[in-house]
C-alpha cells in the first residue's frame, strides 16, 4: 500500500515539474528577446553623438522606454524647438 502511494506522489511530482516546465519556455522566449532588444537599443543610444552627454541611468531609461514600446516617435528630439 505505502510502495504504491510513493509511486503515486511521485508520478503526480513528475507530471506537476513537467507542467511547470513548459509554461515556463514562453516567459523564458520572451525575455531572451527583450534582452536582445535592450542590449541593440544601448549600441544605438551609445553611438547616437546627440546623447553623448547623458548620463548613463539616463540612456538605460531610455533603452527599457524603447523596448516597452513606450517611445512612439521615430525621431529622437535631444533639443526643445521654440
Amino acid at each position: 500500500m505505502v510502495d504504491s502511494l510513493q509511486k503515486a506522489f511521485i508520478g503526480v511530482i513528475a507530471l506537476g515539474v513537467s507542467c511547470i516546465a513548459i509554461e515556463l519556455v514562453p516567459v523564458s522566449r520572451q525575455a531572451a528577446y527583450w534582452n536582445r532588444c535592450l542590449d541593440s537599443t544601448r549600441v544605438w543610444i551609445n553611438e547616437t553623438p546627440d546623447l553623448n552627454g547623458w548620463s548613463e541611468k539616463a540612456k538605460d531609461s531610455l533603452a527599457v522606454g524603447v523596448c516597452n514600446g513606450a517611445v512612439y516617435q521615430s525621431k529622437l528630439k535631444t533639443k526643445k524647438s521654440f
